[in-house]
């Protein structure tokens, strides 16, 4: 897309040749006829078909390879009229089937009315030899169907909605899609489309439709219900929503009462009443919470009457292994080895991987059947190397597989196909979202034993829900946390800071001889230009780092010029400089180049990617890869995400940003060699301690705290906890003290 600041450009004419088209995902280079001189376009513009009239909309780039090239954002068709250019369009493949020797004969027989006959009466194209009554039928049909795309795709153009857009439409709704947007507009705020409120309430506003219109409420209680999520709610408080929505859209509460219970009736909404407070959900996601309540519950009851002493295998283990475990991880590991359902959390060094080695060496001996997998690649890779079995993202245990019926992807492995395994380990369970971890249980037969570790004072997922705290919460799940730091452990500054963060203890800040170091600067900018220099020169001259694959660069936030959009400009003219060796690609105000580090920051279950002779689907938030090869007059990119190579297309760089710094955040479950971190007196929403704890736990050799002694005291006194509004809690309890049916 052009960046805000360029003009955009508009041009119209014939096209005339297509060049290249990929049907995946509309992106085409075409040829056109512009008053007679020939010019190229390029854009994702749907399924364009030689002989049409197009006006274009956007502006003209260079190429270094192809030259001149007009870069179009929108498209609106218009049919052919001349028999010369209505046997090109339907001689070019648009109908399949139908070729140039029909498209001759047909234009021959009809002229200029041939398109006419085709859509209103095409049993007169019977008269063609070779054409029957059920060939002109499907001819007819599939041309209507076309010009239904074209209509759909020209309407939503005109509010700068994609074609890759309008064609999903298309896809779910076919001949209805006008008549169904134009009745209710608010349907292409659904997540398969994921249309702004805000343009849908524009289309809904040009078409005159009432502003107390019942479909335009439930579309605004779906979009703050679905921006409450993206901040980690799995619901909102009826009398809080109300206080949102009815001033948002300016309707009376009245009818925003009528509007939700007829949500809540047709199966959008859920409402959900504790003891305290009436809850409105999300379908999908009251579903889930209730799901997991009833599938833990059940797994928990499996448990009752299995108490067991292990000690006798620990003890033999301790002797195989030449190694003595402390009271805490023995009653872990006994726990691990008598229950369906077992949490086991503690922070870093206190010996966490030990006894879960312990455990899967006791399984193992067992003859049992082990998985483990963990949030995200990083995490996965990160337990693999600690205890030497292979581990996998829950994404691809679950396996992705595209649903015909859905039109969506969906998981292989569920309650009808579930995982073969005895038990089932996962890691940085802090990081699992409440859907994700949905479609775990699903995928778990209730006999299966399920093992969670992580530690609950890391940030929750970035997705919704707080589900490992919310289920240690309960006290019906067996828990142990393990809390000695061990004597190795010790040694580390950035374990003990981590340990004396966690317990509201100022971090030691001056100690300069071990792996956690503060350097004060006196404002963002100084800030900044010290961790410019600490990635490019400092660490890599005196450590032997890589910039790109040893240090990574955590923030709070993604704003003010400590902040991830000003670092990763400057961080990528410092570590990877334009030249004209390195090809690159704008999009907007950002710059991505041959070489970038990025971040995928949405789960995309449709990027193919390959590694070797092994291909899948399915890149996820947080994975971060190389940029190895541009493409720009494709618009591609292709890049490598720990050995796994995807392509992406210029409508798919809204998921990607630069990697050279990222948000505490985003680093949840992983693990760098180096990390510097920029603490400035941020808002105080910003300076809380399980931020500074998650940041400093991701330094694995090195940790660099650089900018203000005062944010890093403020962030330790700040003991907020991310409350995250749920009714899982209490949906588990009573599934389990009852006999769940509610």
């Amino acid at each position: 897309m052009p960046s805000p600041t360029e003009e955009i450009i508009t041009i119209s004419g014939t096209a005339e040749e297509i060049i290249f088209k990929n049907p995946d995902n509309g992106y085409i280079v075409v040829m056109m006829d512009i008053n007679g001189s020939p010019e190229t376009a390029v854009g994702n513009l749907g399924d364009i078909a030689e002989g049409e009239s197009l006006i274009l909309r956007g502006n003209y780039i260079e190429s270094a390879k192809y030259g001149r090239q007009f870069k179009a954002v929108t498209c609106e068709r218009k049919l052919p009229t001349t028999p010369e250019e209505i046997k090109k369009y339907l001689g070019s493949g648009i109908i399949k089937g139908l070729g140039p020797s029909i498209a001759r004969k047909i234009v021959a027989a009809f002229g200029d009315r041939s398109l006419e006959i085709i859509e209103n009466d095409p049993t007169q194209l019977t008269c063609i030899k070779g054409l029957t009554n059920d060939k002109a039928l499907y001819i007819g049909r599939e041309f209507r169907n076309l010009c239904g795309v074209r209509t759909i795709i020209e309407f939503l153009g005109s509010y700068e909605i994609s074609p890759l857009t309008a064609s999903l439409v298309w896809k779910a709704h076919e001949g209805r899609s006008m008549g169904l947007v134009r009745k209710n507009p608010y349907i292409l705020c659904d997540s398969a489309f994921n249309v702004e409120f805000g343009t849908a309430d524009r289309i809904a506003y040009d078409l005159g439709l009432p502003m107390s219109n019942h479909d335009r409420i439930k579309a605004a209680i779906t979009y703050v219900l679905r921006r409450n999520a993206n901040a980690g709610h799995t619901c909102v408080p009826r009398s809080e929503l109300c206080k949102v929505v009815c001033p948002l859209i300016r309707v009376d509460e009245d009818e925003y009462d009528k509007a939700l219970f007829e949500g809540a009736e047709e199966g959008q909404f859920a409402l959900y009443e504790t003891s305290r407070r009436e809850y409105v959900y999300l379908a999908e996601y009251f579903a889930a919470e209730k799901y997991i309540s009833k599938k833990i519950s059940e797994m928990l009851k499996l448990s009752i009457h299995t108490d067991k002493d292990h000690s006798e295998e620990i003890k033999i283990i301790e002797w195989e292994q030449n190694i003595t475990y402390e009271g805490l991880q023995k009653a872990a590991i006994n726990a691990a080895l008598g229950n369906s359902v077992f949490i086991l959390t503690g922070g870093p060094g206190t010996g966490k991987t030990t006894a879960l080695n312990a455990v899967i060496r006791l399984f193992e001996n067992r003859k049992k059947k082990l998985l483990l997998a963990a949030p995200t690649g990083r995490a996965a890779k990160r337990m693999s190397d600690l205890t030497g079995r292979p581990a996998r993202t829950i994404h691809r245990l679950l396996e992705t597989e595209f649903s015909e019926q859905t039109g969506r992807h969906t998981f292989k492995h569920n309650e009808s196909n579930p995982l073969r395994a005895d038990i089932i380990i996962i890691d940085e369970m802090s990081m699992v979202d409440t859907l994700l971890f949905e479609s775990l249980l699903k995928a778990i037969k209730t006999d299966c034993k399920l093992i969670m570790v992580g530690d609950t004072n890391q940030l929750p997922s970035v997705g919704a829900g707080n589900v490992l705290r919310d289920l240690i919460a309960t006290r019906l799940i067996p828990t142990i946390e393990l809390k000695e730091i061990f004597r190795q452990a010790a040694e580390s500054l950035i374990i003990t800071n981590a340990h004396r963060i966690v317990h509201g203890e100022y971090p030691e800040l001056d100690e300069r001889k071990k792996d956690f170091f503060f350097m004060p600067t006196s404002g963002d900018e100084e800030t900044a230009e010290l961790v410019i220099s600490l990635a490019k020169t400092r660490l890599p001259n005196r450590y032997g780092y890589s910039p790109i694959d040893d240090i990574q660069v955590l923030s709070p936030t993604k704003m003010s010029p400590a902040g991830t959009k000003e670092l990763n400009a400057s961080l990528q003219l410092a570590l990877n400089p334009p030249s004209f060796r390195k090809k690159e690609l704008r999009f907007f105000d950002s710059v991505f180049r041959m070489g970038d580090k990025v971040m995928q920051i949405k789960n995309d279950y449709d990027i193919v990617w390959k590694r070797g002779p092994d291909s899948g689907t399915g890149i996820f938030n947080g994975d971060i890869g190389i940029i190895y090869e541009v493409d720009v007059n494709g618009s591609l990119l292709y890049i490598d995400f720990d050995g796994r190579k995807a392509v992406y297309t210029h409508e798919m760089l809204n998921k990607l940003e630069l990697a050279y710094a990222v948000t505490i955040h985003k680093s949840q479950g992983s693990e760098y060699k180096a990390v510097i971190m920029p603490l400035t007196m941020y808002s105080d929403q910003l300076l809380y301690r399980n931020l500074l704890y998650t940041g400093v736990t991701r330094a694995k050799e090195i940790l660099i705290i650089v900018g203000s002694r005062e944010a890093v005291m403020r962030m330790v006194d700040n003991d907020k906890k991310t409350n995250r509004f749920s009714c899982m809690r209490d949906m588990l309890e009573i599934y389990y003290t009852q006999d769940g049916t509610n």
